[in-house]
């Protein structure tokens, strides 16, 4: 397919899966028991994938607590006490905050590389955390004997770790997940917190060549849970020429759900670098109906009206359920509107002459 197309990275968990999960955490079933279903639901997770076309794979991050917070899972240094992110429904996520150092991710994101490609002989793409949704990890009080610039200096090297061991599991890709990208924004209008986050981002992708960073790539959206939102009235011009500025090859980006999609897609034709590719978000994952294909192919036309067909990709806005209990969203439905976008996407393809 000349316009490539890829999932963000989470599908919806089996009810059965979730359940097994917190009996697991509290101490109701074993680690084999639950890392056998762990498998199984992989397994049929990738098997879903092939048959919608798809030519890209993940493993729906059905094994991870949360897109968030995998690398701490089995971390004893924590306080519950973090970050209270609010969404446009009412209902709240709440980050933890280490209580000492040094800090150590306990988990690697090419654990899960190794898991789905066991299944699968399709190109395995493998979402990761960024560097600067850890940075709210460090309390704002300081902790003693453990100053910031030591936290930063150690996240940078863990953050790197955890993308390294993808690439070296054989993932295709990496998506670094970015969702506070315009939350930042909320948080300071200013523009100063992003550019940190920013800053730190790139200092992780200092660590890799100029060909892996091409096979790394960047997820930014308003934040989806519960289909509901924690930045959509941010203004996305406020976003698009900082982000534009990471040192990636690949952004995926939501678009579907936009306001003005088309304001949004000029400003990211303008910002986007000649090695950059822009994978536009053609699904709307907080809406349940199921989009047609033709309405995929429709929104991929607008969006080659701004963006160059040979630096466009397309995507869905966000992941299904980034968070191991939401339930939003049926599997069935996530299913269906991923197919829909491999069949519009190549619809549109068809219509630009782009096959």
């Amino acid at each position: 397919m000349a316009i490539p197309t890829e999932p963000v990275g989470s599908v919806p968990r089996d009810r059965a899966l979730q359940e097994a999960m917190a009996a697991h955490a509290e101490g109701k079933l074993s680690a084999e028991a639950l890392d056998e279903l762990f498998d199984q639901a992989v397994e049929e997770t990738v098997a879903r994938f092939e048959a919608t076309g798809s030519p890209v794979i993940t493993d729906g991050e059905q094994t991870k607590s949360s897109f968030a917070t995998y690398p701490l899972d089995g971390l004893t240094t924590l306080s519950p006490e973090g970050a209270v992110i609010p969404f446009d429904d009412g209902h709240t996520r709440q980050l933890p905050v280490i209580t000492e150092g040094p800090f150590r991710y306990q988990n690697l994101a090419g654990s899960y590389v190794e898991r789905t490609k066991r299944f699968t002989d399709l190109p395995v793409k493998q979402a990761v955390i960024s560097a600067s949704a850890m940075s709210l990890l460090y309390p704002q009080a300081g902790i003693d004997g453990y100053a910031q610039e030591q936290f930063r200096a150690d996240l940078i090297d863990q953050a790197t770790a955890d993308i390294r061991s993808c690439l070296d599991a054989g993932a295709d890709s990496v998506q670094v997940d970015f969702t506070e990208g315009r939350l930042a924004l909320k948080l300071d209008p200013s523009g100063g917190l992003l550019q940190q986050f920013i800053d730190l981002n790139n200092d992780v992708f200092a660590n890799f060549t100029d060909d892996e960073r091409l096979r790394i790539g960047v997820h930014t959206c308003p934040g989806g849970d519960h289909d509901s939102t924690h930045s959509a009235d941010i203004d996305y011009a406020g976003l698009i020429p900082q982000l534009l500025t990471l040192d990636v090859g690949r952004f995926f980006m939501q678009m579907a759900s936009e306001a003005d999609p088309a304001a949004s897609l000029r400003l990211v034709n303008e910002h986007l670098q000649p090695h950059q590719r822009a994978y536009i978000g053609v699904i709307d994952v907080c809406n349940e109906a199921v989009e047609s294909p033709e309405t995929v192919r429709d929104r991929v036309l607008a969006a080659a009206e701004h963006i160059p067909v040979d630096r466009l990709g397309t995507t869905d806005d966000c992941g299904y359920s980034p968070f191991s209990d939401d339930v939003a969203t049926s599997r069935d439905t996530a299913f269906a509107k991923i197919r829909a976008r491999v069949e519009g996407t190549r619809m549109a393809a068809d219509r630009l002459g782009a096959t």
